[in-house]
């Protein structure tokens, strides 16, 4: 890459969808277009854009009205990782993978890009990390529902899908009173559970159980008795996708061996609602959330970390910064080095103060 000026850069949206990345291009465009008269070429379908050179210029039109839009009006993909790309299938239908770098490092170099602004979570992060050991200014944008990026204290889309969560909850909240069930919630996170934490506090979900805590199933069973002997008739658990029983596995829905991450969790809330049924004879049921959580228009807060993160992300190319991510800590946008966020999951402490606050007013944690 160019050690002169940045005048050309590529943006680009990694691994999952979710609200408020328009958000975050409409700012890298604006802020580089009308700040800085810099070039602004936009790589579709993440870095599978890059692989099969689809890159177009953006103009300040493209990215008009699309503040409070859901989705990416770049597209997106999970599952191009140029370093491990799936070209074919062998005799078995097992995927061959190549490694595509020096592909995508020819297309940067034919659109004479000096930089590229990656908006992602740790797998987009890990991508961007390779282009960094070849040479390539990368500067990262912290994008997750499941706000699990190393290096900064939250990411946005991750406000979104809890105020998506909280309204479920609350309107499960309703019909397992009317019935008198137990009604499980399952929610997204993978590996760290703070939708589940957030929306499960806010909602005042009477369990909570997080990937971080692993739980009792004769612990929780118990709470759920427990509420009807006292005359609550009914139990509101909010459970990640990630939650594991003590000694035991998460429940995995499906592995995809052509994807970056193969493991794909889900249905644990049913398990738990089949054993809960069982043993405390109490008619449990369970529903899923899924890729709700991640659709629609982003709230007012995701829209203004976003906008801060997109300006931020030009700011630091202008600067001459070199691979660097957009973080806020505390309450200030600052950044670090792109490469502590690589591979790396941040989970909630078992000691969080919401967590703590949480015990304090008879939440279980199914522990």
């Amino acid at each position: 890459m160019t050690s002169q000026p940045i005048q050309r850069l590529g943006v680009l949206t990694g691994g999952g969808d979710c609200p408020g990345l328009n958000a975050v291009i409409r700012a890298v465009t604006k802020t580089a277009l009308y700040q800085h008269d810099l070039e602004v070429f936009g790589i579709e379908d993440g870095f599978l854009g890059l692989i099969e050179n689809r890159i177009h210029r953006l103009s300040p039109d493209d990215v008009s009205n699309i503040l409070t839009l859901g989705g990416t009006i770049l597209g997106t993909s999970n599952k191009a990782d140029p370093a491990r790309y799936a070209v074919a299938e062998d005799e078995h239908g097992k995927p061959i993978f190549e490694d595509l770098t020096e592909l995508c490092l020819r297309n940067i170099r034919r659109h004479r890009l000096d930089a590229l602004i990656v908006i992602g979570g740790d797998g987009t992060m890990s991508g961007a990390a390779n282009f960094v050991n070849h040479g390539i200014n990368c500067v990262g944008v912290p994008k997750t529902i499941d706000n699990d990026l190393e290096g900064t204290d939250v990411t946005f889309g991750f406000q979104t899908a809890v105020d998506v969560a909280t309204g479920a909850l609350d309107r499960i909240h309703t019909t397992a009173a009317s019935h008198h069930r137990a009604m499980i919630v399952e929610v997204m996170g993978r590996n760290a559970g703070w939708i589940a934490l957030h929306s499960g506090v806010a909602s005042g979900a009477d369990v909570i159980l997080l990937p971080e805590i692993e739980y009792d199933i004769d612990a929780v069973c118990e709470y759920v008795r427990h509420r009807s002997r006292r005359g609550k008739r009914f139990t509101i658990l909010c459970v990640s996708e990630g939650a594991r029983p003590r000694g035991g596995q998460q429940v995995v829905a499906k592995v995809d061996p052509s994807s970056p991450d193969p493991i794909k969790l889900g249905g644990v809330g049913e398990v738990l609602a089949d054993e809960i049924q069982m043993r405390t004879k109490i008619e449990t049921r369970c529903t899923v959330l899924g890729h709700v959580q991640r659709g629609g228009t982003p709230t007012p807060a995701d829209r203004v970390l976003a906008t801060q993160f997109g300006n931020q992300a030009i700011n630091l190319l202008v600067q001459g910064k070199r691979n660097r991510l957009v973080v806020m800590q505390g309450h200030t946008v600052t950044d670090v080095d792109l490469l502590r966020a690589a591979n790396k999951q941040r989970k909630v402490p078992l000691d969080h103060p919401i967590i703590q606050a949480a015990r304090a007013i008879g939440t279980s944690f199914g522990d």
